[in-house]
């Protein structure tokens, strides 16, 4: 019994050192933040508590077995004590993974933010957004392997296979790089989007005819979101084998234009005056520039072209709306000769008998 009791005794006492040990880690880290609130890691390594816990868990379990080893001769302990040895490796392996991840999207999530706070230039920002988020997946997938190889080499059966494998790793390597071709080509296409700075999480853009932003981009596949909320999904091969326009591109600033098609009486002059009075009521346009001309004549119609500016794709959109619907409109109310009209002959003065 006494044997018992020493057992629970030093297992309560390493769960509540493990406890207390994220407990003053956590007050440790508020007090840090408190004192330098302009860094936010202090703030974000706070998320490691419970993994940190659980890694010193595990460690203090399995330094309390190897210790009790021959000293405590409980029948359970003696009789389960590879089996716990393993399930507490397992768990040591799980959480310090879960530990490193939590640490370094930590790290990455904190440069980044003073990075932003900085900066003023928003394509920079974006640029430096995007490489952090496929920098935190591909320490996230080599952690996860790493960790899921470290597990799966506690377990005997798997320690024998290892020579064979290594033995014909070369010709899996091939045969697994011929199969997965497309994949790794995406891979490292994801890494020349990211680092060679195409197009970036926010961007602007036009793929296959859709405009859109740049929702998400992954080692794999990138996510367009366009103006109607669907979201196209496509592989980053896409953007490196196939041209495609990025509008936010050396500024966010973009220039539009709207064609209308009118009669030859239309009154130019007074169309450029309605033009400026519209964008001067129109809180989108930023006041950059704005021009109305006469771009092209047809024998029935003349071609006029109304060019304005705005900050972003998306406030040229409503702009370019807001001056072809202001223009119609006053057309239709105050000159409605200067619509096209579709001249219809009568079969008589085309010459043509009726019977």
């Amino acid at each position: 019994m006494n044997t018992v009791a020493r057992l629970l005794t030093a297992l309560t006492g390493s769960v509540l050192l493990a406890l207390a040990a994220g407990w003053a880690a956590d007050l440790l880290l508020r007090r840090a933040d408190a004192r330098h609130p302009e860094t936010p890691l202090w703030q974000l390594l706070r998320r490691c508590r419970r993994s940190l816990q659980i890694v010193l868990i595990a460690a203090l379990l399995s330094g309390l077995l190897r210790a009790a080893h021959g000293r405590i001769d409980w029948p359970p302990l003696t009789e389960h004590r590879a089996g716990i040895a393993h399930v507490l490796s397992l768990a040591l392996i799980g959480a310090g993974a879960w530990l490193v991840v939590h640490t370094s999207s930590a790290i990455v999530e904190s440069a980044y933010a003073r990075y932003a706070t900085g900066t003023r230039d928003p394509a920079r920002v974006r640029r430096v957004r995007t490489q952090a988020s496929l920098i935190m997946r591909v320490v996230t997938a080599a952690v996860a392997v790493l960790a899921l190889a470290g597990m799966l080499l506690t377990f005997p059966g798997f320690r024998a296979l290892g020579t064979s494998v290594l033995a014909s790793a070369g010709l899996i390597g091939i045969v697994a790089g011929i199969a997965a071709q497309s994949t790794l080509g995406n891979i490292f296409a994801g890494f020349q989007i990211a680092f060679g700075d195409m197009v970036r999480i926010g961007d602007t853009v036009v793929v296959a005819g859709e405009w859109g932003v740049v929702e998400e981009i992954t080692l794999t596949f990138l996510a367009v979101r366009t103006w109607d909320e669907r979201r196209i999904t496509m592989p980053v091969s896409y953007f490196t084998n196939r041209p495609f326009e990025n509008w936010s591109r050396g500024g966010a600033q973009m220039t539009g234009s709207v064609f209308l098609h009118c009669d030859h009486s239309a009154p130019v002059a007074q169309m450029r005056e309605r033009l400026h009075e519209i964008l001067l009521g129109c809180p989108e346009w930023d006041g950059r520039g704005w021009d109305l001309a006469v771009t092209e004549t047809t024998p029935s119609t003349i071609v006029v072209r109304a060019v304005v500016t705005a900050k972003d794709a998306s406030d040229v959109w409503t702009v370019r709306c807001a001056v072809r619907e202001g223009l119609i409109t006053w057309l239709t109310e105050e000159h409605p000769e200067a619509l096209p009209r579709l001249a219809l002959a009568t079969p008589e003065r085309q010459g043509v008998t009726m019977n």
